[in-house]
């Protein structure tokens, strides 16, 4: 079989066009690299958070809201000066850059608990950075119709690299360090850089194939507004803020499961080496659930029930699982579910809430979005985790939690089949894009 019978099979297993399966596969090793960098560093995060102390990740949480606050400014107004064609590469420098300052630091002081608390928090803030600009990217490259057929692909890469990172981090730990991990998560995000380039240069010959539209903005200029426009435009749009109040739905019932996992699984493996353990095997299993879900069910579900049905299936599925917990509390029972949880996530809830943003304005695609996947998903994280301790005090155990959790995912699912249906209307819908003036 020689490489162009193998590449048009490839597309039709993929259901790509002949000319969209090197960008498709760029993208999924995009994603690749980036979780592979994260999965490495996150058992090491987990760890840190325990030993910063359970009781304290409520202020973590909140630690991380501000840093949030501060940095999405920054962040739009860099977007306001920089081209889009080259925005992703000064974030994902940036980034690179405190990956090795962290290298150094951590083979000095490894074991400070300020240290760990000031990781904790810098890598929540760095996860959603560098892979809401990359679904940014994504966005950006591929119209509503290719998302469609594509995202589910495109996110199986991230779960390839959730699969290597806890693999990577259980084999290195040992050898190489911490440090060493760090050093090798920056390598693999100067990776992502190269990549990002293949895919916007596609872009920009023309290779995305939108049916004869010409895109609004051009990616050598940088986008219009100002610091504040991206949250303006969320404020401005119900289609965006219910958006918004999806992902802070998400964000609590996360928040609910991720602090009980974290309180048992202090309480049955006090070592910090064994709890790198043990969350590098809870991912493992999450990615391997996400990555078989994204190749054979993901895409099949969008295709045909449509992007609602991707967004409320999970939610209900996480609101029986909750309805269960409060009925027969058990760590087993918690440990599924949070698995459940996030290979769901992955697999159906973010290709699905990528979809939503695919026939979007370059500026929801990179300034709205951002204000969505950042600000207002670690406001969720932050007031669900103060919810949760107010809840621990008084007294009523996993019960109380599993069922005001079980309503919010009731509602999760409501939000996330509307958006969906008013996602598939518009797909459905003629579009007309104007020229470029």
């Amino acid at each position: 079989m020689n490489a162009s019978s193998l590449m048009h099979r490839l597309s039709v297993i993929l259901n790509a066009e002949n000319h969209e399966l090197r960008p498709a596969l760029h993208g999924f090793l995009l994603f690749v690299c980036l979780f592979a960098g994260y999965f490495m560093l996150r058992p090491i995060r987990e760890s840190m958070g325990i030993s910063a102390g359970v009781e304290n990740l409520q202020w973590l949480f909140t630690a991380t809201f501000f840093v949030m606050l501060a940095a999405v400014p920054l962040f739009a107004w860099l977007s306001s000066h920089v081209p889009r064609l080259h925005f992703i590469d000064w974030v994902y420098g940036f980034f690179c850059v405190n990956l090795l300052v962290f290298a150094v630091l951590f083979g000095m002081q490894a074991e400070s608990p300020w240290m760990a608390r000031v990781f904790y928090v810098w890598i929540s803030v760095y996860n959603l950075f560098v892979v809401s600009v990359a679904w940014s990217l994504m966005a950006d490259v591929f119209d509503g119709d290719q998302a469609k057929r594509l995202f589910a692909f495109i996110a199986a890469g991230a779960s390839v690299g959730g699969l290597a990172g806890p693999a990577l981090s259980a084999l290195l730990i040992g050898p190489l360090g911490e440090s060493g991990l760090m050093l090798l998560a920056a390598v693999l995000l100067g990776i992502a850089m190269v990549l990002k380039r293949a895919l916007m240069r596609w872009r920009e010959e023309g290779g995305a194939g939108r049916r004869g539209a010409v895109p609004t903005e051009s990616t050598r200029r940088p986008l219009r507004g100002n610091p504040f426009s991206g949250l303006t435009a969320v404020m401005k749009s119900p289609y965006l803020l219910g958006i918004a109040g999806f992902v802070v739905l998400l964000a609590t019932v996360t928040t609910f499961l991720y602090f009980e996992q974290a309180r048992l699984v202090a309480e049955h493996f006090p070592n910090r080496e064994a709890q790198v353990r043990v969350f590098g095997t809870i991912d493992l299993v999450v990615q391997a659930g996400a990555l078989l879900s994204q190749l054979f069910i993901t895409g099949r579900v969008a295709q045909r029930l449509g992007v609602g049905v991707l967004l409320a299936l999970v939610p209900l599925l996480v609101c029986a699982g909750f309805i269960g917990l409060a009925l027969a509390p058990s760590f087993g029972l918690l440990v599924a579910l949070m698995i459940v949880r996030r290979i769901g996530e992955y697999a159906f809830v973010r290709p699905g809430r990528e979809m939503l943003f695919a026939p979007r304005d370059p500026e929801s695609k990179y300034k709205a979005k951002n204000v969505i996947d950042t600000v207002i998903y670690r406001a969720g994280d932050a007031i669900s985790g103060w919810a949760k301790s107010a809840l621990d005090m008084l007294g009523q155990g996993v019960g109380l939690v599993a069922l005001i959790g079980a309503l919010c995912a009731l509602l999760w699912g409501y939000l996330g089949w509307e958006l969906g249906k008013r996602a598939d209307q518009r797909k459905r819908a003629p579009v007309v894009v104007p020229a470029v003036t």
